[in-house]
């Protein structure tokens, strides 16, 4: 059975009219009316009330109260009984425990405790404010709703969009299409995202980029903390340094701007350009930090580098960018102009005026390997340390010192084989031209021979500690990444699909939203039984 309707009741009034010709069907009352209606109270200073019809008009410092949830004040106002509705204009407050909006005229639907307005509005939210040009207000839920152009503004922060969910409690903002936050300097851009605009922390999920002092940070998903500086984001990560000429991807990494530092994991790469050439690391970690001329890159775990005329690998790796000095650390190997480079640790030396390659120095155990380009031979120099030095970015001269020791293939200019000169000497000069040994200097006590081919043992044509590793030497940009990076790669993409079918929707209200300013319930510690002896 349908419920009964419930009547509009005129509770007081100090003068009454009852003139049925000037308004027909109405009782004119006047004079500090207070009208009630199933939980609402209106008072205004003349009402008339249309009985028959359970409607009511209100004029003159009208204030209709619900409760303790809203108060609504206006110059003017109409209440239909029958469908729980009430509309209000001139000069319209609407008030609610945590919020005040002053608009032109309201409307308010009981029967779905929705308020909503088509004027330009103002909402006053503790340290918000909230301007749009309409706007739907959800008292159950202390929730205001905009689909049209709102900004909000605090002390901190700015957000700018067309569709936004607010919070007033909590001042948590849901946003959802082009939108932009602006915080202390950090602009953030995103087309699905929440803001606290109270702890200044955001989470993004579609199209999402934070841009800082000429740094882009890009990501499927990410979470940034105003307060502390810090965001982190996952899957398909891009971080563009355009002052320090650099960009940086992977699928995790985490930023802190006080700090000015960066970790990136997961398929992680920097590419930085030099003088119209690239240069890579990569490593499973990679740690940048330092401001701008004094950057410090580190890499640990299967570290490798990569150019166009150069790669290496090495257990971690420590690139200084003030020093102009680059270390190769654990078993490093370079490859360069078709040599082999291998030892201890090796530094790459650059000069920061020029952003060439300026020197190398290998120390401990260095080793030279150059593949015979006509022969099946190996072209090698070994000693205690290395030091070379590069012209135009290439390789041209190498000092091998202490303990020399040699092995290189002779041809004529026919390019017919000589021989096999072997030898051992304390230190060697070479000096390589299109990427070949040119020529070989031996110094101090030279000891050796010069062997035809036939009278040279294939086992003697390989120094002590000889290792060909040219099946690992990185030929490609493609190559430098492991095959567990490349696995790690293939399941964010995947993940990445199911990302872009979740962002095509407005984010889901967050529990801590949903249950801001609730008491929390107590855990009763649960009581073990002792079992009996």
């Amino acid at each position: 059975m349908a419920q009964e309707k419930k009547v509009i009741k005129i509770l007081h009034s100090d003068f009454i009219d009852m003139n049925q010709t000037e308004i027909p069907g109405a009782i004119l009352f006047t004079g500090n009316v207070q009208v009630e209606h199933d939980g609402v109270l209106i008072n205004c200073n003349k009402a008339y009330h249309f009985k028959d019809e359970n409607y009511v008009k209100a004029f003159g410092n009208v204030r209709l109260n619900q409760g303790d949830s809203i108060t609504l004040s206006s110059k003017y106002a109409e209440y239909n009984g029958n469908q729980q509705f009430a509309f209000a204009t001139g000069d319209v407050v609407l008030r609610s425990p945590e919020s005040t909006l002053t608009t032109d005229t309201i409307n308010f639907d009981r029967s779905i405790q929705q308020v909503y307005y088509n004027t330009y509005g103002t909402i006053i939210n503790k340290e918000n404010t909230l301007r749009s040009k309409s706007g739907r207000y959800f008292v159950n839920q202390k929730k205001y709703q905009f689909k049209t152009a709102v900004t909000v503004t605090n002390p901190d922060s700015t957000i700018k969009t067309n569709h936004l969910d607010y919070y007033e409690e909590s001042g948590h903002a849901y946003v959802f299409g082009p939108s932009t936050i602006n915080n202390k300097g950090n602009l953030i851009y995103t087309e699905n995202g929440f803001y606290d605009t109270k702890n200044q922390t955001s989470n993004l999920s579609k199209n999402s980029t934070i841009t800082y002092q000429n740094r882009k940070i890009k990501g499927e998903k990410i979470y940034y903390d105003g307060k502390r500086n810090f965001s982190s984001a996952t899957n398909n990560v891009k971080i563009t340094d355009t002052i320090n000429r650099m960009v940086v991807t992977g699928h995790y990494a985490e930023m802190h701007r006080a700090k000015d530092s960066m970790f990136i994991t997961k398929k992680a790469l920097i590419a930085s350009f030099v003088e119209n050439d690239s240069v890579y690391i990569h490593a499973e970690k990679l740690l940048v930090t330092g401001k701008q001329g004094e950057r410090i890159v580190r890499g640990f775990k299967n570290a490798r580098i990569f150019k166009s005329d150069m790669s290496g690998k090495c257990d971690s790796i420590h690139s200084d960018q003030k020093r102009g000095l680059t270390q190769l650390i654990g078993r490093p190997v370079l490859w360069s102009q078709k040599s082999q480079l291998t030892g201890d640790i090796m530094h790459l030396i650059g000069n920061n005026k020029t952003e060439k390659l300026d020197s190398l120095k290998v120390m401990g155990n260095a080793f030279i390997i150059q593949k015979d380009t006509i022969g099946n031979g190996y072209n090698q120099v070994k000693g205690l340390n290395l030091y070379g030095k590069f012209r135009d970015n290439k390789l041209y001269e190498v000092d091998m010192d202490k303990n020399a020791e040699m092995i290189y293939y002779m041809y004529d200019d026919k390019n017919e084989l000589v021989g096999i000169d072997k030898g051992v000497c304390s230190s060697i000069h070479l000096e390589l031209e299109k990427n070949q040994i040119q020529t070989v200097t031996k110094f101090v006590n030279p000891e050796g021979q010069i062997y035809p081919e036939t009278e040279f043992p294939e086992n003697a044509r390989k120094l002590r500690g000889f290792i060909w590793r040219g099946d690992e030497e990185i030929k490609r940009l493609e190559d430098i990444f492991s095959a567990e990076e490349l696995a790690l790669d293939q399941k964010a993409q995947i993940q990445s699909k199911k990302n872009e079918k979740e962002a095509e929707k407005p984010m889901e209200v967050k529990k801590e939203t949903l249950e801001y300013g609730k008491p929390k319930k107590e855990t009763k510690p649960s009581s073990v039984k002792k079992k009996k002896k």
